[in-house]
């Protein structure tokens, strides 16, 4: 999922915020949480890191073994191999850091969701 500035978005998850508190006593009375479906708008991506050019050749030479390595000659074949072990360190890398993509979301009721994954968003 791509998660871009201005985009729609739902909650596909309950997100809890923190304890309800009465004003009068202080007392915690309960906890304050956003319900599932609740929908607002994307307003930064944090996190969310440009390909480099180690990936996006790593990802062309990946299609091209899976698509082709099979039909290819085996000094040809095991060249590609080769080169994809090269620049699996990177795409390793990128993978890890695609996975902390999080973003500011100003809810429809108001509140505003800084620091959300990307996962307990749905795109609408």
């Amino acid at each position: 999922m791509t998660l871009e500035e201005g985009r729609r978005v739902r909650l596909a998850e309950d997100v809890g915020i923190g304890e309800a508190v009465t004003a009068a006593s202080g007392v915690a009375v309960g906890f304050l949480s956003v319900g599932a479906g609740a929908e607002g708008t994307v307003e930064r991506v944090d996190g969310e890191l440009p390909e480099s050019d180690g990936v996006r050749e790593y990802r062309r030479l990946k299609a091209l073994f899976e698509d082709y390595g099979h039909t290819m000659p085996t000094a040809s074949r095991e060249r590609l191999e080769a080169q994809l072990a090269a620049l699996e360190p990177q795409w390793d890398a990128h993978r890890e850091r695609g996975k902390r993509v999080t973003v500011r979301v100003r809810l429809d009721n108001g509140l505003v969701l800084d620091g959300a994954h990307q996962d307990v968003l749905t795109l609408l």
